[in-house]
């Protein structure tokens, strides 16, 4: 299976976008949704604490936790499908990863602010892998300090693997925008090492 590069200044992104077969990336979708703890958090936004627009949950090989946005995540064990998937991508990427932050996407109105996956936890330089399944979602990059870099949107289709390497973190924010358009249940999962 190929992957895509994708052109950018600073940073580094990889897409597969069959990583995952389509009746495979069905399957998981309604498993995953049906399946895994999910809860709502509450973020800490501008100064503000909200209903996180999404629901998560956290996946580790140990006992640890994670935060962002003044939420912590209370990891629980791996479910057969995460570390099913976890292997598989280990052994495109070359990479290892000993946690997973799942989000569901109910609908239209689910989404994720501007930030960068830039927590102590993830270490100097993370690579994150994000899978999709469900309804494909517009995922859109932008350089954090040259406003003359021109944006990067992308389509995150069901069964596809976005990796986004060093130092993607570092220069870039990215986020899951809102849409008003009808549209179906998303869960994605972003791969991560957590340090200890």
């Amino acid at each position: 299976m190929a992957a895509t590069d994708i052109p950018m200044a600073d940073g580094e992104l990889r897409y597969w976008r069959s990583f995952v077969a389509p009746d495979e990336a069905a399957h998981l979708n309604r498993a995953l949704q049906a399946d895994l703890p999910w809860i709502q958090h509450e973020v800490r936004i501008a100064g503000r604490v909200i209903p996180a627009p999404r629901l998560s949950s956290w996946h580790v090989d140990r006992g640890i936790t994670y935060g962002y946005s003044g939420a912590r995540y209370t990891a629980t064990g791996w479910p057969p499908a995460l570390s099913l998937l976890r292997s598989q991508i280990e052994s495109v990427t070359g990479l290892r990863f000993n946690s997973v932050l799942a989000n569901l996407y109910r609908h239209g109105q689910d989404s994720m602010g501007w930030h960068a996956d830039r927590e102590p936890e993830l270490g100097a330089n993370p690579a994150i892998a994000s899978v999709s399944f469900g309804a494909a979602r517009k995922f859109v990059l932008k350089h954090r300090r040259k406003k003359a870099v021109s944006r990067v949107d992308l389509w995150l289709e069901s069964g596809s693997l976005l990796l986004m390497l060093p130092p993607t973190q570092a220069n870039w924010r990215h986020a899951l925008p809102k849409t008003q358009k009808p549209v179906a249940p998303r869960v994605n999962l972003t791969f991560r090492f957590v340090v200890d």
